[in-house]
């Protein structure tokens, strides 16, 4: 059997001729993983070049009946597609057992917002007085400013900070760079976090050009960042449930919703595609819609 072989050679294209995070590599390995065990259980000793589509069709019976919903299911035949991409590529098989496989009809869903009077509740709790308040202000007003990625924020470096300029240079997904702009409260309270904050820590070897650093003088997990948003919420009393990737949501939506041009909000949330950002433009349509009702006359 050559699953380990093609697992760990799928594993290295994805590191590096892919450049995923490890997140995601884990991920796609995860979805993989789950393929084995639905064969293993089911006593199907399957090499992966003789897998065909029917064995795929019993593995997406299965996992439905686990009571998986329809965007795991989608997620996972997404992972095992890429799999067989790579095996293709390598001349492993020559055919993809994917390729009939279709995936579970998905309803769009639109992403959770804040409007700008719920981030400015947010923003206005923080206790700017003491060091990790000073520093939690600084990473949500930049998260908010510059609709960036939680696993972008905690990776941010002080090298690829440009406050004379007022830029970002981020590193997104598959390691593709971009510029992003930075608002000017954000640059404010990154000043203050670095001069009156930040010099004052112990810092780790190998940690120096973090921007944004725990007590301990080491790098800020995505976790960290998700419990400080959520002592946020609780402390406004804020009954919606919110994540980092809300901030990045509403910056989004306020840009769409103030007549920012789309392509300009695809470059700045680092989107490969322009039909990821269209979602916004849904959103926009809701707010236009809500709009009318509230204010015209005749509605």
């Amino acid at each position: 059997m050559n699953w380990p072989i093609y697992q760990q050679q799928f594993e290295s294209y994805l590191q590096l001729e892919k450049s995923l995070s490890g997140n995601s590599v884990e991920a796609y390995l995860n979805d993989l993983g789950k393929l084995r065990q639905f064969l293993d259980a089911t006593g199907q000793k399957v090499d992966p070049a003789a897998v065909m589509p029917a064995h795929l069709q019993g593995f997406l019976q299965w996992v439905n009946e686990l009571g998986m919903s329809a965007t795991s299911q989608a997620r996972i035949l997404s992972g095992i597609r890429a799999f067989y991409k790579f095996l293709i590529m390598e001349n492993i098989v020559t055919a993809d057992p994917t390729e009939t496989i279709e995936a579970p009809k998905l309803r769009r869903k639109l992403p959770d917002t804040l409007n700008f009077h719920e981030i400015e509740e947010l923003l206005n709790a923080i206790d700017v007085s003491k060091a990790e308040g000073a520093r939690n202000k600084a990473m949500l007003e930049t998260l908010y400013s510059s609709g960036l990625r939680v696993s972008e924020l905690v990776d941010l470096k002080l090298s690829n900070f440009y406050p004379d300029l007022g830029f970002l240079k981020v590193v997104g997904k598959g390691n593709k760079e971009r510029l992003v702009p930075v608002g000017r409260d954000a640059l404010k309270f990154i000043q203050i976090y670095l001069e009156h904050f930040r010099k004052d820590l112990k810092i780790k070897p190998g940690q120096e050009d973090y921007l944004f650093l725990n007590r301990r003088g080491a790098k800020l997990t995505r976790v960290m960042i998700f419990l400080i948003i959520k002592e946020l919420a609780q402390k406004i009393g804020l009954n919606k449930q919110i994540s980092p990737h809300t901030f990045r949501h509403s910056f989004a939506t306020h840009l769409i919703e103030g007549g920012a041009d789309l392509r300009a909000v695809q470059e700045m949330l680092g989107h490969e595609s322009i039909t990821t950002t269209e979602i916004y433009t849904h959103l926009d349509r809701d707010y236009l819609k809500q709009i009318i009702t509230d204010f015209h006359p005749r509605s």
